[in-house]
């Protein structure tokens, strides 16, 4: 299945492109002034000072020749590191790009070698008033340093597929269903989470089947989980530690719905003794159920996708792919 036009890549592109309009003209003007003092160790110092003091994002500047080697100090907000010049930089990832012929690369994002921290770095190619190559203007970037001027990323809804662990694949043939504490009350376990997902303010839920436990969040307190072992999922009475909220407007999932989905799950959970599912998730806001099979393939597909399908089509073998491993 194609991945839709708003796509994790797609969104990291736009992004960069915005970066790359936002320091493009400022590094361009930063190599002018510096070809005229090329190979000046001081000069360029003092040059790129005043070019930092202009670019408030930035973290370090500095000059490098053709050959990648540092011929002016490190410039940064607490002064001049001196201990960088003569550096050879050209093995790091940023010398390694293809710097396009308008002369400017914003170099895909790397972890620098001594903060450890996710980073970027511009190149700015300077050259002589002939046109000739002198070297380069490297600026370095923490990432949380710029700002990100995209909308936050979407999470795409189309059907996933993706591969498990080899070694479990590896021994699927071997393996049989044991049965759980949860398959043994499962009308009762699912009966409880439908009536705290529809009534009692919880919006995603993971159910693993084999291990007797659910992990559930709550919409008013959406930074923490909770975990229910078997015993309060076979209790109904555990309604009722969590306040009624009426079920969201806002959730792609309807209401009506929910029960249908859950008695999926266990369908597949019981619809083969060697192909059955380990674990099930759901969430009313994005509107995704998540399936992992004891292959330890998992899937992830919109919810109307998923009730459209029916364990007779996971049975024939696309709980991972007809081989199982997806």
């Amino acid at each position: 299945m194609q991945p839709p036009l708003n796509s994790l890549q797609e969104s990291i592109a736009r992004q960069r492109e915005a970066l790359k309009e936002l320091l493009r003209e400022p590094l361009e003007q930063v190599a002018k002034a510096c070809s005229h003092a090329w190979g000046e160790r001081e000069t360029l110092n003092d040059l790129l000072g005043v070019a930092l003091s202009r670019l408030p994002m930035c973290k370090y500047l500095y000059a490098l020749d053709t050959n990648g080697v540092q011929i002016s100090d490190n410039i940064s907000r607490d002064g001049i590191i001196e201990k960088d010049f003569g550096r050879d930089r050209s093995d790091r990832p940023y010398m390694n790009e293809r710097v396009p012929s308008e002369g400017f690369l914003l170099s895909q994002a790397y972890i620098s070698l001594r903060a450890r921290r996710p980073s970027l770095t511009a190149i700015q190619i300077v050259r002589d008033e002939s046109g000739q190559v002198l070297g380069f203007i490297g600026a370095d970037f923490d990432l949380r340093n710029l700002p990100l001027t995209g909308k936050l990323y979407e999470e795409p809804t189309y059907w996933r597929q993706i591969k498990g662990d080899p070694a479990i694949r590896g021994t699927v043939f071997h393996q049989t269903r044991a049965a759980s504490m949860m398959d043994n009350s499962i009308d009762t376990v699912l009966s409880v989470l439908e009536e705290l997902m529809v009534d009692h303010g919880v919006f995603h839920a993971i159910l693993h089947f084999s291990s007797s436990r659910a992990v559930i969040w709550l919409f008013d307190d959406p930074y923490r989980y909770r975990l229910l072992d078997i015993d309060a999922l076979t209790h109904p009475d555990t309604c009722l530690i969590y306040p009624h909220q009426p079920y969201p407007a806002n959730a792609l999932v309807p209401k009506d719905k929910i029960r249908p989905i859950l008695d999926s799950l266990r369908d597949l959970r019981f619809m083969d003794e060697m192909f059955y599912l380990r674990s099930g998730t759901l969430n009313i806001f994005n509107g995704v159920v998540g399936l992992t099979f004891s292959c330890d393939g998992s899937h992830y597909l919109p919810w109307d996708e998923f009730l459209g399908k029916g364990a007779d089509f996971w049975a024939r073998g696309n709980a991972g792919g007809l081989d199982c491993p997806v």
